[in-house]
């Protein structure tokens, strides 16, 4: 019989209360620890969160408790297919399968792994093979289906080779982010890194990582963010398939992309007054350390001359008082403005602070509540 946590646990799932759900399941696990059920369903209840690791973890001790439990096995492979591991999820979602005669899960997951196995195997010696480049042996026949035309016979092979290098290029490493209210969490798909490799730097809005492993070109990932973010509460994590970074954000605000594009405008919600301006262009280094003085400068400076008008500009304004306002100052400019429904910007807390601020329309103008 189920018990009154495993109950709730239940509950907080289907009201999508993924935190809570795992919260509870692990409170039914310390007085249950021998349950596969129970860290099955903890394993769901991560995947939702996200927390793929734990939920691979989670899945292994339900086999390990129980290796008829099929669920066990499709939490694994769902879970290692999200870490890009899709031999190990291959593997747990067909001994889940015959376990499950039928079930469309494991059948859908499988082929979902198959194609991406399919991708990662290397076409590309194959297509080159199909292509002789001319040499100075004569024994040496030219492809006659290969689309090079006679006068590519004097271009050097070198050269030749490094046109087909850019074509086939691709990022070393992907990446991907998802946030909350109060921060963003990206993710960098790097496996079996050494923590000594990696270099992670914060800068008040600017993301800088370089993964250096010898023998190999350093990989460096470095956007201007969406929003600007508290170094001093920002952390990173090198775990075995992955890197996790989480940023604090400075206002709870909802970033529209993880890097800052001229294109989007910050939204006013909550508790916000930032308006981005354009992304400067960085040249790319392979140098391990970065200058944050310099580009914060280039930052402010680009901010600075910025030439603006309308709305941008008053934006520009409320954005330059706050940036050199104390702290009171600045309670005073959110409270005002989010209370007044953006009619109202005072920088006195002791006359807003203890009171309601209401909405001040312009004449002609009637007011209207937010919606979100």
């Amino acid at each position: 019989m189920a018990s009154d946590l495993e109950i709730k646990a239940k509950e907080a799932y289907i009201d999508d209360h993924f935190k809570l759900a795992a919260d509870l399941y692990t409170q039914a696990l310390e007085q249950n620890p021998e349950s596969a059920e129970l860290f099955a369903e903890r394993a769901q209840a991560n995947i939702k969160l996200n927390y793929f690791t734990e939920a691979v973890d989670d899945a292994n001790r339900a086999i390990a408790l129980d290796p008829s439990l099929s669920k066990a096995y499709l939490r694994k492979g769902t879970a290692c297919f999200n870490l890009e591991e899709y031999q190990t999820a291959k593997a747990a979602l067909e001994t889940g399968a015959a376990l499950a005669p039928g079930d469309q899960r494991f059948t859908n997951l499988i082929h979902q792994c198959d194609q991406r196995i399919a991708e990662e195997i290397d076409v590309i010696p194959n297509q080159l093979s199909e292509k002789t480049i001319p040499t100075n042996d004569a024994s040496t026949d030219v492809d006659a289906s290969a689309d090079v035309d006679a006068s590519a016979d004097a271009e050097p092979v070198d050269e030749l080779a490094n046109q087909v290098t850019v074509a086939t290029a691709k990022p070393k490493y992907r990446h991907e982010f998802y946030q909350k209210p109060e921060e963003v969490v990206v993710t960098i798909f790097a496996k079996g890194i050494p923590a000594n490799n990696v270099s992670v730097d914060f800068g008040e809005q600017i993301l800088s990582v370089t993964i250096d492993v010898p023998g190999e070109d350093a990989y460096i990932f470095q956007p201007r963010l969406f929003g600007k973010i508290v170094t001093s509460k920002c952390r990173y994590d090198v775990l075995s398939t992955k890197i996790e970074i989480r940023l604090a954000k400075v206002e709870p605000i909802q970033w529209a992309s993880l890097e800052f594009s001229k294109e989007i405008t910050v939204p006013l919600k909550s508790n916000t007054l930032a308006i981005g301006a354009p992304r400067p262009s960085y040249p790319s280094s392979k140098s391990k350390r970065t200058d944050w003085d310099k580009l914060e400068a280039e930052v402010k400076k680009e901010e600075k001359d910025e030439k603006l008008d309308g709305d941008a500009a008053l934006n520009k304004f409320f954005r330059d008082i706050y940036a050199d306002a104390d702290e009171d100052t600045r309670r005073a400019m959110r409270k005002s403005f989010v209370e007044s429904n953006g009619t109202v910007l005072s920088t006195n807390w002791k006359e807003v602070g203890s009171k309601k601020v209401e909405g001040s329309p312009p004449d002609g103008m009637e007011m209207k509540k937010w919606e979100y």
